[in-house]
């Protein structure tokens, strides 16, 4: 799809030079050949293919050509189900911003947003502002995108260390191998977010390296704001990151007091029938001269001795804790 985003005006489809009229936004949304060679026609600009904003080299992801600026960063986008991350391109020139983009994005669905219900009255932001408004936003979605993950961890945390009672030991397997599957969605979720924000933190840096805002204060001091925002999301990444090994640390060490607590009671129940049948063992020979053989209560004696050689090592074990609420 190929859009033209004009302030105060909603989005409409670039199908001719006429429908990019008074936008200084064009939005490539996963486009087509078709749609890619039209922006490079009525733009003049080399419009970046996937395979370009794919590459992982720094000196792939930002360079100048002429007067013209690519930059590309990855982007992690969120659902309900999973985390993924694709290539986002931007292509700034004096007089216009393209972005090609291969998802959709909150960021730019509200920056769109808020282009189109702006006041006429006001002045249309140029190029460079567009540029920056987006790294805002991405900064801003990215913000989000962390509370909510801290919030997800603050749960599994709440869940891992709750009290025990018998009902969590009766489903605590289950517990703790959703558990490890929400740690290692989390996981994967910080590790894309730190890629996002090493991304957008690098066009920061290019873009203040080349001096784009150097005659434009307001936009200058804005860039540095978007830079410090960058770095304190930073710090709370990797704040998390430790948090969810930590937790897994936590949780892996659950796993194994419950494999321990399953070897006490294999070690119970074994060494309850040792006795019992040690007795059942004696009483059971087929000799002659067993002295009990004609005893009239032998077997309420028997089964009354086994009975209580089970008993004993139960009420020992039991008042240490090995099984039982005690």
């Amino acid at each position: 799809m190929f859009l033209a985003r004009p302030a105060g005006q909603p989005a409409r489809e670039v199908i001719s030079a006429a429908d990019m009229t008074g936008a200084a936004w064009l939005d490539l949304l996963r486009p087509t050949k078709e749609e890619i060679a039209l922006a490079e026609k009525l733009t003049g600009l080399k419009m970046p293919r996937r395979e370009d904003l794919e590459e992982i080299e720094s000196s792939s992801r930002h360079y100048k050509l002429g007067e013209v600026i690519y930059l590309s960063t990855p982007l992690v986008r969120r659902d309900e189900e999973d985390v993924t991350a694709f290539p986002v391109g931007l292509v700034l020139s004096d007089t216009l911003l393209i972005t090609v983009r291969y998802s959709d994005y909150m960021a730019f669905d509200t920056m769109g947003r808020d282009l189109a219900s702006r006041d006429l009255d006001m002045p249309n932001p140029d190029s460079s502002e567009l540029a920056l408004m987006l790294l805002e936003a991405m900064v801003n979605r990215l913000a989000d995108v962390l509370e909510a993950l801290g919030r997800s961890l603050d749960q599994v945390s709440r869940r891992v260390f709750a009290a025990d009672t018998p009902r969590r030991r009766v489903r605590a397997a289950e517990m703790l191998r959703q558990t490890l599957r929400e740690l290692g969605k989390n996981g994967d979720m910080a590790s894309s977010v730190r890629d996002s924000l090493l991304g957008v933190d690098r066009i920061g840096i290019f873009l203040g390296d080349n001096g784009h805002y150097q005659s434009n204060m307001p936009l200058q001091l804005r860039l540095k704001i978007v830079g410090r925002d960058v770095a304190s999301l930073n710090d709370f990444v990797a704040q998390t990151v430790n948090k969810i090994q930590f937790l897994l640390d936590a949780t892996l060490g659950f796993i194994s007091i419950e494999q321990n607590d399953g070897m006490k009671l294999l070690t119970v129940v074994s060494f309850v029938g040792i006795a019992p049948t040690l007795i059942a063992g004696i009483y059971g020979m087929n000799f002659k001269n067993i002295p009990e053989l004609g005893w009239q209560n032998g077997y309420y004696y028997s089964l009354a001795l086994m009975a209580f050689s089970m008993f004993v090592p139960l009420v020992w074990f039991w008042q240490r804790g090995w099984f039982g609420d005690r």
